[in-house]
């Protein structure tokens, strides 16, 4: 087993050098847009647009952001997917698409229907493979390369739906690419393929002895679920008692400052964090180095970017985009700010908003971060708090109070007039001196806040409960375990349904 380590190592030491001595051009994504305006010209979205006569425009992407209209999921549905979704080819991308990943988006919403097609699963398999390169900057032990990848997945279950199959898009990745990745990944087909994700965990915690594990990748709250039940069941004192060659957790979906003292309690030894930006939608970056403050945007994987500045300017207070707007491509985009993400990509979206924010923080290097939801920000009276904010804050007050945040939400109270909190701590602490120091870094974070709190928004209200209440809320509702994410801001239904099950609680 050795010599194989030190192959793979070799290999990854020879595709970092391949792919990162590459410069990083906003030309690549000119020939991205190209490439899929080209691929879809004779499809019935490229007879509507006219993609034949755009491609021999010299401002390509000017007449394409003038003559194609930005949309978001509800809109593209009705006018262009549900058409797909029942079988009709080549309507917004050559041939049937035969995968669609369902994705909530926020918990507790009705399940989207992503198109995954053949082109997009391949610019999975070759991000997947580039993204192992840069495990060699890394100068892990050799033993890593030896051991395998935790994969903390949904169910690579699917299900026949008319002419096509649907699931999370783990499985779909799964069914198509088993045969690259399953000698290198953990667990094995009978375990994902488990709905139930208190039966996976368990089954997992069962194998784990057998496991050699280096690297672990998924949503941090269910992989330290993971890990801390496993410590438990084998009373252990870290997991490197049982998987000693664990050096590296790749992780994404939420903000992970919260969850790094949790992470320090139960490992043994320092873990190499990188940050993942993959959706439903398409893997638009990952974190190239844990020393990096950003995450690295692909260029060339089958998709073009376009960013919106997220402003009062041009959205509304319910974050919906207003009829006029301005979308900035790659070459205009400036450091620090929000921008609403909009994609077009090779699974037949075409100027999609996804939903997310992101700012760049570096922006030659094309480096971002994820700031928020565009529907999870909190305005109720003007403040205009993001999620970002709201992250900062809950990172900063923990710090001041060597407390740990397990998990958290709010919501906008209309009736008080107020933000009420709910947090879960790993220690008691007096709810009082929190919510003052929560309502403090806040007001420093964002000014319109502070403004607000002077005039018109009354003091938060927090609320301590258990983070069991967390957890069990989701398998209430059916959004149990490893790709679920509960929502850090509540909409309106959501915070009806959540106040609910605690009264019932």
């Amino acid at each position: 087993m050795p010599i194989i380590g030190k192959l793979i190592k070799k290999s990854t030491e020879l595709s970092y050098k391949r792919n990162f001595k590459k410069g990083r051009k906003y030309t690549s994504q000119l020939r991205s847009l190209f490439k899929l305006i080209d691929k879809a010209k004779e499809t019935n979205f490229g007879k509507k647009y006219d993609f034949k006569e755009l491609m021999i425009n010299q401002k390509l992407v000017k007449t394409y952001q003038k003559n194609i209209p930005i949309t978001n999921y509800e809109e593209f549905y009705e006018n262009w997917l549900k058409k797909s979704i029942e079988g009709e080819k080549n309507h917004t991308w050559p041939g049937k698409i035969s995968y669609y990943a369902l994705s909530s988006g926020t918990t507790g919403s009705p399940s989207k229907r992503i198109p995954v097609t053949k082109q997009m699963i391949r610019s999975f398999q070759k991000t997947s493979v580039n993204q192992s390169s840069t495990l060699y900057k890394l100068n892990l032990s050799e033993n890593v390369y030896d051991a395998k990848i935790l994969v903390v997945g949904g169910s690579s279950q699917l299900k026949k739906i008319g002419q096509h199959y649907e699931g999370d898009l783990s499985g779909i990745l799964k069914k198509n690419t088993a045969f690259i990745f399953n000698p290198f990944t953990k667990p094995n087909s009978n375990i994902t393929k488990i709905t139930d994700w208190n039966k996976k965990m368990e089954k997992m915690i069962e194998k784990a002895p057998s496991w050699n594990i280096g690297i672990i990748a998924g949503v941090p709250s269910w992989c330290l679920m993971l890990m801390e039940k496993i410590i438990e069941k084998y009373n252990l004192k870290t997991i490197h008692d049982i998987w000693p060659n664990f050096e590296v957790y790749m992780h994404g979906g939420v903000y992970m400052q919260p969850y790094i003292s949790r992470l320090n309690k139960i490992v043994g030894k320092k873990i190499n964090l990188l940050d993942t930006y993959l959706a439903s939608e398409g893997y638009f970056a990952y974190q190239t180095s844990p020393d990096k403050n950003g995450m690295q945007l692909l260029l060339e994987n089958g998709i073009f970017y376009e960013f919106i500045p997220f402003t009062s300017e041009f959205f509304n207070e319910a974050g919906e985009l207003k009829d006029k707007y301005v979308a900035f491509n790659l070459s205009q985009v400036t450091k620090g700010v929000d921008y609403a993400l909009v994609i077009t990509t090779n699974a037949g979206l075409w100027r999609y908003m996804i939903g997310d924010l992101v700012q760049f923080v570096d922006v030659e290097k094309y480096e971002i971060k994820i700031t928020g939801r565009i529907k999870q920000f909190l305005s109720l009276v003007g403040e205009h708090l993001s999620l970002d904010n709201i992250n900062q804050a809950i990172n900063n007050v923990s710090k001041k109070f060597d407390v740990e945040i397990l998990e958290f939400c709010l919501f906008a109270n209309t009736e008080k007039q107020s933000h009420s909190w709910f947090i879960s701590l790993d220690k008691k602490i007096d709810k009082k001196l929190i919510m003052k120091e929560l309502d403090k870094e806040i007001g420093e974070l964002n000014d319109d806040y502070k403004t607000c709190r002077l005039h018109n928004l009354n003091p938060p209200n927090i609320e301590f409960i258990d983070v069991s209440k967390f957890y069990n809320y989701l398998e209430k509702i059916g959004k149990s375990g490893s790709q679920n994410k509960f929502p850090r801001v509540l909409n309106n239904e959501q915070a009806i349904s959540w106040l609910s099950y605690l009264e019932e609680n």
